[in-house]
Parts: structure tokens; C-alpha cells; sequence
């Protein structure tokens, strides 16, 4: 059977799965819209101002839409954060103190945290560095949650437990929002003071709530996933209680600023579209990874999650075997993106991960993880991990040409 019989097959078996996505991206638009028409957003949102930024209404009217929808007393939705990681950091930085412990439930964090905890480098103010103890509970033998070790694992300085919601770079299944829901539970049966902070990274609009509807107290992540809708040009989020959230603030600006500074460049018009396309382009990345996992998983090889296993993020993880195979698998999928389609991906460096890394990234805003991606560390098992997909057809072309570079297992 030739590659596009292949998809063919593919999109046929995977019709119903499709149809439960579009009623699914129905309920969350409808969230959306309901935010936007609540606080009456019009064209004079679109406005920015220059300087420190103070009353900026665009800005102030976001961060409350963008906090209705999340179920979230209060979220801060900036440019300045560099990255997901960067809000994540802030975050964690405005809420730890010294002598305070971060507790990790889901195995290791993600390669980019690393040196925020202050697992790797040193001299550049990790979490350890200020005094900040770290201890992380592993998955257990079948890479789920250790649901027991949960149960009794918070301590008397335990200030905050970490719930990373996607299996970043690890073998593991992505959190749905009730594991995450009984996480909250267990953690707060222990000591109702525990902040639950959610890294909610390729996590928004994948279900109809998220982590803040149900019960975490905190919750981060990137405006060029999910919630930018593949438009927004840079930054990221936190949401939550309002006074966890200023905290967080505070550390992206400074103590008395907090929330009410940061000019807003003239993008928020793009991040008012961004909110109200991410429920529709989430959908579209979802059907992608199911279509990647069916097809994948024909060819014999280990696909994370399996082909009808509901999605918790817009990642799909194939075990590949080879570097060679890797490099191979992006090549492909960077020769039928958009931009760079004429660049042949090699792994390099990359700021913040331990591994070097092998990248398909032909997208229209840069590192862009809702648009179509793909990307892996080069080291064993040689993993490829598939990102977003603004229309699953897209997905469906780049993938023929996978299927033709690497072939069976």
C-alpha cells in the first residue's frame, strides 16, 4: 500500500473521531465568545500605548477575557514573556521562597526547567540557588502517576507541587484534566495551603475545562501554542488566583509594578484573534496526531498516544529507533512546510535543553508549536515528537512524505 493509500485509510477510520473533535471545538468557541461578549470587546480594545503602559484598556479587557475563559480569578496575558518557560519560571519565582519545597508528581519536568530548578548550570539564580529545595515523585513501572506516593507525599514546607500536563520529552501519557483534578484533590487532603501550579503547556482548549476550572490554584503556558491560535508573535500567560497571579506579575515586571505595566506594542488585536482561533486550530492539531498515530502505528512503530486514545495535548510521539531515522522523519516534514521548505534540518544546541536537538520548524511565527512541527533529542530511543497543524490536511501532505523517508519498521 503506497503513502496515500495509506492516509486514506486513515482519514476513513478516523471520521468519527474528527466529528467529536468539531463538536468539542464548538463548546469551547462558545466559551470564548461568551468572555468577549461579557466584556464587550470592540475595536477600541485593539488600541496599545506606549511607555510604561499604564491603562492600557486593550490590555486590562484581555486579561480579564482571558481569565473567564480559563475559570480563573485572574490571569496576566503579556508579550514580555519570552516563552512558556519563562512564565513558568515567573510563576514559580513569585510564589517559592527560601527553605519552601517544589514538589514535581509527574515524573521529571520538561529539558527547559531544568535549569530554572537548578538541575543543570549553575550561577544564574535557579530555584536551588535561592535556597529552594526540589524533590520529584517518578512514574511508576508502567509510566503512569503514582497515584499512592501522591497521596502522602506533601510535606510541612511543601509550598507548591508542580503538574506538568503534557509528557514533554519523556515516554509518558499526557495528564487529562481529572488525573489533574485528583491530583488537586489528594495535594489539598494533605495540606490545603499547598499551591497546585499546572505547567499547562500544548494543554489549552484539548478538553472543555481547564485546570483552573477545576480546582489548581495556578496555571502557565505560551502564547505561540495553544492559546495564540498560531497568530499571537510572542508571549505567554498566567492564571489563577489573583494573588498568585500578581505574584508571578511581580516577577515579570517588579514588586509595585506588577501587573499594571508593560506596553503592549500594538499586538492586542492579535491576541484578541489568537484566543478566539485557538478552540478551532487545537481542534485541527488534534485530528493531526491522530491521523500521525494511525499511521505510524500500521507501520509498526511505538506511537504515544495510540491511534483512538483521547488526546490530552497536540503531541504525538512516535519511537523512531535511529538517529538516522530522525533526522530523516524531520527533513520530510520541513520539505512540505510553508516556510523553509528548502532547508535541510541538522540536530544543534539549543538554549535550555541537555540534548542536542534535530528541528522541523517551517512555521510563520518562529518556534511556533501549534502550527505543524516536528522535533526529537538526539539520543536514545530517538523519539519525533509531532506538534500542532493549523488544518489536518496539511498534516495529512507532510506525512506521505514521512512515510516515503523512513518507510516500515
Amino acid at each position: 500500500m503506497n503513502s496515500s493509500d495509506q492516509l486514506l485509510e486513515a482519514e476513513k477510520a478516523l471520521l468519527q473521531i474528527f466529528s467529536g473533535i468539531d463538536t468539542q471545538v464548538k463548546q469551547n468557541l462558545k466559551r470564548v465568545l461568551e468572555a468577549f461578549r461579557y466584556h464587550k470587546v470592540g475595536a477600541h480594545h485593539f488600541a496599545g500605548v506606549t511607555g510604561y503602559g499604564h491603562d492600557d484598556l486593550g490590555r486590562e479587557t484581555l486579561d480579564k477575557v482571558f481569565a473567564q475563559v480559563m475559570g480563573a480569578e485572574a490571569a496576566v496575558v503579556r508579550v514580555q514573556f519570552v516563552s512558556g518557560t519563562h512564565a513558568i519560571a515567573c510563576a514559580l519565582f513569585g510564589v517559592l521562597r527560601p527553605g519552601d519545597e517544589m514538589l514535581a508528581v509527574a515524573g521529571a519536568p520538561y529539558d527547559t526547567l531544568e535549569e530554572v530548578i537548578g538541575l543543570r548550570g549553575q550561577g544564574q539564580g535557579s530555584l536551588s540557588e535561592f535556597g529552594i529545595n526540589y524533590r520529584q515523585l517518578d512514574l511508576n513501572a508502567e509510566g503512569t502517576l503514582d497515584w499512592q506516593a501522591i497521596s502522602h507525599a506533601v510535606q510541612k514546607n511543601t509550598r507548591l507541587v508542580l503538574i506538568q500536563r503534557s509528557c514533554g520529552y519523556s515516554w509518558r501519557t499526557s495528564l487529562s484534566i481529572a488525573e489533574i483534578q485528583k491530583i488537586v484533590h489528594l495535594v489539598k487532603q494533605q495540606n490545603p495551603d499547598t499551591v497546585c501550579f499546572v505547567d499547562n503547556c500544548y494543554g489549552e482548549f484539548i478538553e472543555t475545562q481547564e485546570p483552573t476550572h477545576i480546582g489548581a490554584d495556578l496555571m502557565a503556558g505560551s502564547l505561540i501554542k495553544n492559546p495564540g491560535g498560531t497568530v499571537v508573535n510572542a508571549g505567554g500567560y498566567v492564571a489563577g488566583r489573583a494573588d498568585l497571579v500578581e505574584a508571578a506579575a511581580c516577577r515579570l515586571t517588579a514588586p509595585g509594578i506588577g501587573s499594571y505595566g508593560g506596553a503592549t506594542f500594538d499586538q492586542n488585536r492579535l491576541l484578541f484573534q489568537g484566543l478566539f482561533l485557538a478552540p478551532q486550530m487545537v481542534g485541527e492539531a488534534m485530528k493531526g496526531t491522530h491521523l500521525t498515530g494511525y499511521v505510524f502505528d500500521k507501520l509498526g512503530y511505538p506511537v504515544n498516544p495510540e491511534p483512538f486514545a483521547p488526546r490530552r495535548d497536540v503531541i504525538q510521539a512516535i519511537k523512531l529507533g535511529s538517529a538516522e531515522k530522525l533526522i530523516a522523519f524531520c527533513r520530510a516534514i520541513q520539505q512540505y512546510s510553508p516556510i523553509g521548505s528548502y532547508l535541510d534540518p541538522e540536530p544543534a544546541e539549543v538554549p535550555g535543553y541537555e540534548s542536542r536537538v534535530v528541528m522541523a520548524g517551517g512555521t510563520f511565527i518562529e518556534g511556533s508549536t501549534l502550527e505543524f512541527s516536528a522535533d526529537g533529542p538526539m539520543r536514545e530511543p530517538y523519539v519525533v515528537y509531532c506538534q500542532g497543524g493549523t488544518h489536518w490536511t496539511h498534516v495529512a501532505i507532510a506525512l506521505e512524505a514521512a512515510i516515503h523517508a523512513i518507510g516500515q519498521a
